[in-house]
């Protein structure tokens, strides 16, 4: 663009007066015609584009061409997302715009002596697909042709799968309240359906929670669902979030978070929300459910007869302030005590020293 260009009017070579109109009457942009009929335009541009047309003397229509201006193609710009071990999904966009429709041509290649796997492609998104990728090879080659009517530009990507490997986020993440424990919540997940569900490659699950406005949050290693968490914080609302990652392959990546979930504990007192459906007792949890602990703690029912924990945080404090009292007075006493020792020490002191001066003056000189 931003160049002359040239529309013969035909392919006769006999020299005629011609007359050209572009888009049944639109104005031409800035341009020239030669004797011999053929339309030059100068610096033409974008507003150029459309269907040329020329006539002849007597009005025929002698010849007409669409004209549509652009780039030759560039380099692309590449991204491979591999779900699992036998899927990849690449894209790609222009780095140069070339204003052209385009056609593409890609293949996969694992290895370096790996025969080339066809790349599916979707042109209406310009991506592609491979299906059973030779995954456990050091380096993957995804070659793509782009093609339009200036020319053509290869785009060579290379790529490793067992480092792009990332699960799609956990499905289904369930957050329920278990009935007579405030500080503990029963989540539970399915795995993405992406993945496949087979002893081969297991993920592993990544659990953080926190009270609503704290900055900090708890995190849970889990291999299987549920998983029951036993520090929550009683009586606040809970943020809830879950990630995967190949559990055999240290090297791949973490899925991204789940939507956030929000949940509050247990409350005794609250009898206008309904309860959720029951669950055994405590005792009957299996090990799993507590990854980090081996002996749960447990919460039993409260009692009329029983002391109340804030009773019992109340006596604790006065118990302290009185002992701090008790303390502040000994110090103060015992201040008091040495001030009046030496101040008696000092009104002795004086006593002598005028009994003293007395007894000096009545001596006979």
């Amino acid at each position: 663009m931003q160049s002359n260009v040239t529309l013969a009017c035909g392919k006769t070579q006999v020299r005629m007066p011609v007359t050209w109109r572009l888009d049944l009457g639109a104005v031409l942009p800035w341009h020239q015609v030669t004797a011999d009929g053929t339309l030059v335009l100068l610096h033409a541009d974008h507003s150029a584009q459309g269907n040329y047309r020329c006539y002849d003397s007597r009005g025929l229509l002698l010849h007409s061409v669409m004209l549509r201006l652009g780039y030759p193609p560039g380099k692309l710009n590449v991204s491979c997302q591999v779900p699992n071990h036998q899927h990849v999904h690449c894209s790609w966009t222009e780095r140069v715009r070339t204003f052209l429709p385009a056609e593409y041509n890609a293949s996969f290649r694992g290895g370096q002596r790996q025969d080339l796997q066809p790349c599916v492609l979707n042109l209406a998104r310009n991506h592609c697909n491979v299906n059973d990728p030779y995954f456990w090879q050091t380096i993957h080659t995804l070659t793509i042709t782009e093609t339009n009517a200036l020319g053509s530009e290869t785009t060579i990507y290379r790529v490793k799968l067992i480092e792009q490997l990332q699960p799609d986020p956990p499905e289904s993440l369930m957050v329920e309240v278990i009935e007579g424990h405030p500080k503990r919540l029963l989540v539970s997940w399915d795995y993405p359906v992406s993945w496949p569900l087979d002893d081969f490659f297991p993920l592993i699950f990544h659990i953080r929670y926190r009270p609503q406005g704290s900055m900090y949050w708890s995190e849970v290693l889990a291999l299987e669902s549920p998983v029951v968490v036993t520090d929550a914080l009683a009586g606040h609302l809970h943020q809830v979030q879950i990630q995967a990652r190949d559990e055999l392959n240290s090297d791949s990546k973490w899925s991204e978070w789940s939507p956030l979930l929000l949940v509050k504990p247990w409350e005794a007192i609250s009898s206008t929300t309904k309860s959720p459906e029951k669950l055994q007792p405590e005792e009957t949890f299996p090990d799993y459910l507590f990854p980090f602990s081996s002996k749960p703690e447990v919460s039993t029912a409260k009692s009329h007869n029983s002391g109340h924990p804030e009773d019992k945080g109340d006596l604790g404090l006065v118990i302290l302030l009185v002992v701090l009292t008790v303390v502040i007075l000994t110090v103060v006493l015992s201040l008091i005590f040495v001030v009046w020792v030496r101040h008696r020490r000092h009104d002795h002191e004086t006593k002598q020293e005028l009994t003293s001066m007395v007894k000096m003056k009545s001596m006979p000189i």
